[in-house]
């Protein structure tokens, strides 16, 4: 971008195709710095994967309820747009997995699942699981490669108990993905590190973990919001107009093209001229816009993989509810067979909902795995029932909920398989030959909230840092 000759603000116009998180954020850094900004968001809200509803007069999140907050991003951004008082840790962290019949402590000392020893995981595992972990260290050393899959790498070296039990649900919860497909470099980096620097998977694991105790991290290590994370959108976007960014709901942009004047975006509201573009979109979408100006990367877009998911929301009155177990919630296994995947008690996860109401409790399920997305194609009164069936055989929860919402996420999450960071590299490779364009979003680098947050922020820093092809643009295309 230029910059103002008096102040060194950057000038210009630049639009952001997408309203989801990473949008916003690109948005917030663009606008901040000076900068006249356009977002377009196809649908008629903002937020993407993060969305507030009500539930009986509830506030609950529908969409993602937390942000990790070892990560400073989303944090950050939450205080500098006024929600600072807002942020919460859980009430507890307490969990539990439901496997093998009964519901069981989550382990502690392990890496997404990963244990610095067998011992971490007595009582989950059977003996054989826990024999088959001892026998680790007198395997041979593996060489990794540029990649692997999680799953297949630590089945291969602890078995596969370990993965099924524990690893493919800790994953699942972040990518509704299948383990023995998902990137281990790009899920879960310092494990690949780890693995690849040491001949015994448990020798690097511990060494993660002596690394930790070492430096110990204060503080908790997710966050929440008072009244839901899917706050968070609108007050971003509430900052952005306060600081003269341009913000239009049901706008879909349907091509992108770029002429000596700049970029020109069209969509069924007119065109927009821009001196840069920022593509915040699903990889699908990024896809089909770019499939004229970048086949290259078009066609890398086009190959990346999406999993659904629901989201099955229930109240029940307190008095209902006998035997309901402590904690915020439980995971399940795939290997199990059962259909919901996770189920989260919010009135004890979350302060500020248990607070709310006296008289309610709400917990809520989510059901769909990458490749098992038929149940998703029910009617919302059906995984309602079959949510209420896991939940009983799970917990011995007899009461029927007086309030129900079921949110589904079609395409929700992208999937990261073996490979993912070179395709990735790939396609920023391409995206790069075109003079003032970024792409940014949970296909790449991340899907948390502080990882898409990131994202979109280093979208925006590249493009301020890009000399603009045209000046003073902005304007209707044609005037």
């Amino acid at each position: 971008m230029e910059s103002s000759p008096n102040t060194g603000t950057p000038t210009g116009h630049v639009v952001v195709v997408g309203g989801g998180i990473a949008g916003l954020a690109a948005a917030h850094r663009l606008v901040t710095a000076g900068v006249r900004v356009t977002l377009l968001e196809a649908t008629d809200r903002l937020g993407g994967k993060l969305q507030a509803g009500e539930i009986e007069g509830l506030a609950v999140d529908l969409g993602a309820e937390s942000m990790l907050a070892r990560r400073p991003e989303a944090v950050d951004l939450a205080r500098s747009v006024g929600l600072g008082e807002r942020l919460q840790p859980p009430a507890t962290a307490t969990a539990s997995v439901w496997t093998r019949g009964a519901l069981r402590p989550m382990p502690k000392g392990h890496v997404m699942g990963v244990p610095g020893s067998a011992d971490a995981l007595a009582g989950l595992l059977s003996a054989d699981g826990i024999a088959r972990i001892e026998r680790e260290r007198d395997l041979a050393p593996v060489e990794l490669g540029d990649d692997v899959a999680v799953g297949a790498y630590v089945a291969d070296r602890l078995g596969r108990e370990v993965v099924d039990r524990l690893v493919e649900p800790l994953l699942g919860g972040v990518y509704a993905g299948d383990a023995y497909r998902i990137s281990m470099r790009a899920a879960v980096p310092q494990l690949f590190e780890a693995a690849r620097t040491h001949d015994s998977l448990l020798e690097g694991v511990a060494e993660i973990q002596r690394r930790a105790q070492e430096r110990p991290q204060s503080g908790p290590v997710f966050m929440g919001i008072a009244g839901g994370v899917g706050l968070l959108p609108g007050a971003v976007a509430n900052a952005v107009r306060a600081a003269g960014g341009e913000i239009l709901t049901e706008t879909p942009v349907v091509g992108l093209s770029r002429d000596a004047e700049g970029w020109q975006i069209r969509t069924d509201r007119g065109a927009f001229a821009a001196d840069a573009v920022v593509l915040a979109t699903p990889a699908w979408s990024a896809s089909a816009l770019l499939s004229a100006e970048s086949p290259e990367a078009s066609a890398e877009l086009g190959r990346i993989e999406y999993a659904s998911m629901a989201l099955v929301t229930l109240a029940f009155r307190r008095a209902d509810l006998t035997g309901l177990p402590d904690g915020s919630g439980f995971l399940v296994p795939p290997v199990d067979g059962r259909t919901i995947k996770a189920s989260t008690f919010s009135s004890s996860k979350w302060g500020w909902v248990g607070e709310s109401s006296s008289d309610l409790f709400v917990l809520r399920t989510s059901i769909g795995r990458y490749g098992e997305e038929e149940h998703l194609h029910r009617e919302d009164a059906d995984l309602v029932g079959v949510s209420l069936d896991d939940l009983g055989e799970a917990t011995g929860l007899a009461a029927r909920p007086v309030a129900t919402e079921v949110t589904r996420w079609i395409g929700g999450l992208p999937q990261y398989p073996v490979g993912h960071l070179s395709r990735v590299a790939r396609i920023r490779d391409e995206v790069a030959k075109l003079p003032g364009l970024r792409v940014c979003g949970a296909a790449y680098d991340g899907v948390g909230i502080p990882a898409c947050i990131a994202d979109g922020r280093r979208a925006a820093e590249e493009i301020i840092a890009t000399p603009t092809l045209a000046r003073g643009t902005g304007r209707q295309a044609g005037e």
